[in-house]
């Protein structure tokens, strides 16, 4: 693997960042293979991989370990969902070097009480200004010098309305955060307003069937967005090809067509497996005679 290219080196070109939602190194590998420059490993598409919804019910440790197996299988920089930070600005402080050492090149930390539940639905709380706050600057001190972006995020648009996000963005930035994550704007108005009210790069967050309204790519970067991330879509492509696949068996007791599917070789080459075949061959190449050692015959005598 090469040495990736960071969000930070990223966010000094002029192009959008665009990043869709991965969850493992399967869907990691193909977005890369699909040509996007960045990654974002989804806190929901984490979760739902683990069998449970997004409702802030997987550990520290099971989150930072997913980003570091999606880092690794990938040459391309990710975004990482860090929920709340888990806890207050101690528990921050840990988060971020959990996730720097596994060489995640960005979080977002955000404001919702903890345990946290998906930013497009109902019924969230947020902690205050201050504890908020203190978390973005231990966030931000944690980084030790390293090349990492943190991204603050709130969720008070939904609570206390786009004016208080608009205020908790702001303040972020000024306490060290790099980029500002306002969730879920409910129409394009607010969508448009707040790259102009932010003082600093803004990321906006494309969740399908979600509280924000679809946009176009053109469209995000034309606003002034700096970073789109899509945490949906591949999820909601595995949960339709599945159910589809699942009822195809059920239905007709054989198995959907493989017309179009890659053969098995195929699939494994789509993971790597060339490189690891030619380091079977590299090792597995004939052993030569030590040198400076006196040749023996079978029977052990000198020759």
């Amino acid at each position: 693997m090469n040495l990736p290219p960071s969000i930070r080196s990223l966010l000094g070109r002029t192009e959008l960042i665009v990043a869709p939602g991965v969850y493992d190194g399967l869907t990691a590998k193909l977005a890369e293979q699909a040509g996007f420059a960045a990654v974002y490993m989804t806190g929901a598409g984490t979760a739902a991989a683990r069998g449970f919804p997004d409702f802030g019910l997987l550990t520290m440790s099971e989150m930072a370990d997913n980003a570091g197996v999606i880092a690794r299988s990938v040459d391309v920089p990710v975004i990482a969902d860090a929920d709340t930070g888990f806890g207050n600005e101690l528990n921050v402080t840990r988060t971020i070097r959990e996730y720097a050492i596994r060489s995640v090149s960005a979080v977002h930390i955000e404001d919702q009480v903890n345990p946290k539940r998906c930013g497009h639905l109902d019924g969230k709380e947020v902690v205050s200004r201050d504890d908020f706050i203190a978390n973005i600057r231990a966030a931000s001190a944690a980084r030790e010098g390293r090349d990492f972006t943190l991204i603050a995020r709130t969720d008070a648009r939904a609570v206390l309305g786009l004016d208080e996000a608009l205020w908790r963005a702001n303040a972020a930035l000024e306490a060290g955060a790099d980029v500002a994550f306002v969730e879920a704007l409910q129409d394009l108005d607010e969508v448009a307003a707040v790259p102009r009210k932010v003082a600093g790069p803004c990321l906006l967050n494309l969740v399908r069937g979600g509280k924000t309204p679809d946009i176009g790519l053109k469209d995000v970067e034309e606003m002034g967005y700096r970073i789109a991330i899509l945490p949906s879509l591949l999820l909601s492509a595995v949960y339709a090809a599945c159910d589809q696949a699942l009822a195809t068996l059920r239905d007709t007791q054989k198995p959907p067509s493989s017309l179009g599917v890659p053969s098995v070789r195929a699939r494994f080459q789509r993971m790597g497996a060339d490189d690891w075949d030619a380091l079977r061959v590299r090792f597995r190449e004939p052993v030569p005679e030590p040198k400076g050692l006196p040749r023996r015959r079978v029977d052990g005598g000198a020759l």
